[in-house]
């Protein structure tokens, strides 16, 4: 059977009523009658009266410009005919980005049509299926388009914004040059790279959903932030509820929005509930309608100073969050007094000071150098004041974070503890802070901040955090003999478990692509409780999505690589010339006959 590649060419039938219409219109010849024959040259044949209608006579002349026509729609409608066993490869790359949740099922019913007439062009069909994530793997593989269709009829997209370039080149380079490459989308990009087609069956729609969470520790009473948006350029009126695992629930209660427009939702969570959800009303794009979330607990570390440090000490337990004082044994963290007159070895990780009793001397001079490291990127340190004070000396293993002229400041120590095989690190001071204001320095809170997070990640312990969807989650693992698998279980709002996923060591620890509350273990040791929620602001704002189908362009290129033109179609432009020829010889012939036989006609 054959492929038509320019169906638009069957336009060209229309010819065909135009055909008979002047075949219907016969000129009436008005006879003129003469005495003699000499005159016949000078008559001329004007109609009676006109052009009329009159019945259909059959002749070889309408049968040759009919038969032309369909010879001129044929040839014109190009006609190709599929290769002899030969397979098409088709890949698909789908958008994973979570935006696609609202036009997947009218992006699928769009898309086993056009797969069917793909599947025409070709004795078989080999199907490849990628997300736009490339880590995601592949969801099909094979050679049934119903299975295809089953198994993205299950697959559901939670993503944020990805760039698609680099799956596209892999489906490009599975499916080589002459195959199909189609991306499935609900935005379509301005441009595609590696030849890829695009179907996108995306349309605006109004949304209103949360962004995120806050929380506030004021006196011991946690205090939660939730912050609501419109994303549409009209008002926008919706009902909120908050569900907490003490069972309690709050009734329905209204919340207005202005055009793109941001609200914030607050409450105070009650000591005898651990989770939470916020529910709005539902709209077209359910996953930012509820909010998950976990009261916080940090992990606590257990912190010892020296008693000359202790003013400093206090600051410290006051502004740091989860820092407690140690009861016994090593300190998570300690405040630790160097004297450089008697220099003694400290473990474990701290933040040594020198002590130094004497009065001090001058402010030291020169600009401020700090190098390039996490811990003190973006800070300013300028401002900072210190007097000439005896040092430290600087070991091989330290790398200096700050220094004034020559004069180190600020180094790091990592070392290992002979006895444990425990690494540490410390925060060195080569001066007093006592005899400078770094006490008064925003740089040196935030320094703190970052040495404590740091020594808080390294610790195995349990802890509670609200985090967001798919993210990277670096979680401390407890050593050697314990197993180094983690179960990461899916409970409800009370807690009850539901599904689990264990984790060997060397998988990547990430949270999971669903909203839900998550319990993850090593053996029987509970790490921690996560509440993980949606909140990408760009995959919950419509207004880029609309429909692109390209998929004609597609069929196109799958015509030319897996058929050949028409082998006859040299012998039909011959018959159309001759179908020509024929109707111009009768059509003559016929004309001398009618001016023969009316010249001719007796005079009354």
């Amino acid at each position: 059977m054959p492929i038509f590649s320019n169906p638009a060419g069957i336009w060209a039938l229309t010819a065909i009523p135009l055909v008979l219409a002047i075949h219907f219109l016969q000129r009436k010849a008005r006879p003129l009658m003469v005495s003699t024959l000499f005159l016949l040259d000078k008559t001329q044949r004007d109609a009676l009266h006109g052009r009329r209608i009159d019945r259909l006579t059959p002749s070889i002349p309408l049968l040759m410009q009919l038969l032309a026509v369909m010879l001129v729609t044929w040839l014109l409608m190009e006609p190709r005919y599929p290769s002899a066993n030969n397979t098409q490869r088709i890949a698909l790359v789908m958008d994973s980005s979570a935006s696609m949740q609202v036009s997947k099922d009218a992006l699928l019913s769009q898309l086993a049509q056009e797969l069917k007439s793909l599947q025409s062009l070709a004795h078989s069909t080999e199907y490849i299926v990628l997300e736009s994530n490339t880590s995601a793997g592949r969801l099909y593989q094979g050679k049934s388009a119903d299975e295809l269709m089953q198994r993205l009829h299950k697959w559901q997209p939670y993503a944020g914004e990805i760039d698609p370039t680099n799956a596209l080149r892999l489906a490009r380079s599975l499916v080589s040059a002459q195959g199909t490459v189609l991306y499935l989308t609900d935005t379509p990009p301005a441009s595609l790279s590696s030849g890829a087609i695009t179907l996108s069956m995306g349309k605006p729609v109004d949304n209103v959903g949360f962004t995120g969470i806050s929380f506030e520790n004021r006196e011991g009473q946690w205090i939660w932030r939730a912050t609501v948006q419109n994303y549409s350029d009209q008002p926008a009126t919706r009902t909120w509820q908050l569900q907490q695992s003490n069972r309690q629930q709050s009734a329905p209660k209204s919340l207005e929005l202005p055009p793109r427009g941001l609200v914030t939702l607050q409450a105070a969570m009650p000591d005898a509930a651990d989770r939470a959800i916020l529910t709005l009303s539902s709209d077209a794009f359910s996953l930012d309608d509820r909010l998950l979330f976990v009261r916080p607990a940090s992990k606590q570390l257990t912190f010892s100073y020296a008693p000359v440090f202790q003013p400093l000490a206090e600051k410290f337990m006051r502004s740091i969050e989860g820092l407690v004082p140690h009861a016994g044994g090593t300190a998570d963290v300690s405040l630790v007094s160097y004297d450089p007159l008697d220099p003694q070895t400290i473990r474990g990780n701290a933040l040594v000071f020198v002590n130094d009793d004497t009065q001090g001397g001058k402010y030291l001079a020169g600009g401020i150098l700090a190098e390039k490291h996490p811990w003190v990127d973006g800070l300013n340190w300028q401002s900072l004041l210190i007097r000439e004070s005896i040092g430290m000396d600087v070991g091989e293993n330290d790398q200096v974070l700050l220094q004034q002229g020559k004069k180190p400041l600020i180094a790091i120590r990592k070392q290992s503890d002979p006895d444990t095989g425990k690494s540490y690190q410390q925060l060195l001071f080569h001066f007093d802070p006592r005899r400078s204001n770094i006490e008064n320095q925003p740089a040196w809170i935030v320094l703190l901040l970052r040495f404590i997070d740091d020594v808080r990640s390294k610790k195995v312990s349990f802890f509670r955090e609200n985090t967001e969807l798919l993210q990277s989650y670096p979680l401390a693992r407890a050593p050697e003999p314990q197993t180094q698998d983690i179960v990461i279980t899916e409970v409800d709002l009370q807690g009850q478990e539901q599904e689990q996923t264990t984790l060997s060591a060397d998988q990547l620890l990430s949270i999971p692509e669903r909203p839900g509350f998550y319990r993850m273990t090593q053996g029987d040791q509970t790490l921690c409780e996560i509440a993980a929620h949606f909140a990408d602001t760009r995959e919950a704002d419509f207004r880029r999505c609309s429909e692109v189908n390209q998929c004609a362009q597609a069929n196109l290129q799958a015509i030319k690589v897996h058929s050949v033109s028409d082998p006859l179609r040299p012998l039909w432009i011959l018959l159309l010339f001759a179908c020509l020829l024929v109707s111009w010889f009768f059509s003559q012939k016929n004309q001398a006959s009618t001016l023969t036989s009316a010249a001719m006609q007796p005079a009354h």
